[in-house]
């Protein structure tokens, strides 16, 4: 295991956000979203990553996992930290692919979220949604809000996880976190139970199924604060996503708050930053054809970055706050683009147009928002 740490360490020292390590290939290290092999003498071999395995896997979870042949859990180091874990079979052989999970719950202030997002944060009942795709930081903004009622509310926090993340300690509230598969069978098997647990607010780490999305806006009908993820690509989609589970249109009017969808993108290197070309079309491509004195930058890459230009990432954001003219189109079932051009009329900023935001502030580039936004709605 002496080994297997020093490839965790070493990803953490060196700003990866994942692990991934398979029998005889080289540990890949994913760092600002680029592939980095890590320097080793020797690769795993089939031998070591299955002992690996064998140590790291809960107990109660390996049933499970010579059932499936896939699992995912949390595995914490001390001094190292933990990782959201998920094990599965490559070939008939065994492999890790790991996420790191920042220690440190993050202050809802350090990711750029759209300012009303507090007082969403702070409503008492109803659904409130984080939208995107795997890998894209949807946690990370639910331990932010999860954060800040904590920390300027009373009130009785219940968290369901699959698996457990950010670890919450009390502070102006009282905090369990429950993982599926150690602490409970199923969202939906905890959902059912988490009703007489006289919870105020209630996180659910993702609505996948259809009785999942019906127990949780059931739940913030009834009273309670809900927080969950859903896997689309914008924000006007989730409605869609939520109707095409079979979820009532007239039950999502009454409970949705509001759809947060994001993006990370990559922050270009303080190290070798420096001013790009902006051609007249692009900013026109940005709405800025007009405006004099716009600059924008990149990174021409150096050792800091390895010479990728990039170093770190941050989020792009589209909110989507559920107004009286949204719940109409709801009712209608309307298209997720009629909801979005609605919306956008009563100024919802789009992923994109965040994105070019970021790009005048110098945080990221041009290339990088057309990367991430190409297939978005116009």
């Amino acid at each position: 295991m002496e080994l297997f740490h020093k490839i965790l360490n070493a990803a953490v020292e060196g700003g990866a956000s994942d692990v991934h390590i398979k029998p005889d290939a080289p540990v890949v290290y994913r760092i600002s979203s680029q592939l980095v092999e890590a320097e080793m003498s020797q690769q795993p071999d089939e031998q070591w990553l299955g002992n690996v395995i064998d140590n790291i896997v809960p107990t109660q979870f390996k049933p499970k996992l010579d059932e499936d042949r896939e699992i995912d859990f949390s595995y914490h180091v001390p001094g190292i930290g933990r990782f959201r874990t998920n094990c599965f079979q490559h070939l008939g052989k065994w492999c890790l692919a790991m996420r790191y999970v920042v220690a440190k719950v993050p202050k809802i202030d350090s990711l750029g979220l759209p300012e009303i997002i507090k007082s969403i944060a702070e409503e008492h009942r109803g659904i409130v949604l984080v939208a995107g795709t795997t890998g894209c930081g949807k946690s990370t903004t639910l331990a932010g809000m999860i954060d800040h009622i904590n920390s300027t509310q009373k009130r009785h926090i219940i968290t369901i996880e699959d698996p457990v993340e950010y670890v919450f300690k009390d502070k102006n509230c009282i905090i369990e976190q429950r993982e599926v598969g150690l602490d409970t069978p199923s969202y939906q098997h905890s959902l059912k139970h988490v009703m007489r647990q006289d919870p105020d607010v209630i996180m659910v780490g993702e609505i996948r199924d259809p009785e999942t999305a019906d127990i949780s806006i059931q739940a913030a009908l009834t009273g309670h604060l809900v927080f969950s993820t859903v896997h689309t690509n914008d924000a006007a989609g989730a409605i869609t996503r939520l109707l095409d589970m079979g979820v009532e249109n007239f039950l999502i009017s009454s409970a949705l708050l509001a759809v947060l969808a994001q993006r990370l993108v990559r922050v270009i290197c303080p190290d070798c930053k420096e001013e790009a070309p902006l051609t007249p079309t692009l900013k026109t491509e940005m709405g800025l054809l007009h405006k004099e004195n716009i600059k924008v930058y990149h990174g021409k890459g150096c050792k800091a970055c390895s010479q990728t230009g990039f170093k770190g990432r941050c989020g792009i954001y589209e909110l989507l706050v559920i107004d009286d003219s949204i719940r109409e189109l709801i009712l209608k079932k309307s298209t997720a683009q009629t909801i979005c051009d609605q919306a956008r009329e009563q100024g919802m900023r789009t992923l994109r147009e965040d994105g070019w935001d970021k790009v005048v502030k110098g945080i990221t580039t041009v290339e990088e928002i057309l990367r991430v936004t190409l297939n978005d709605r116009n």
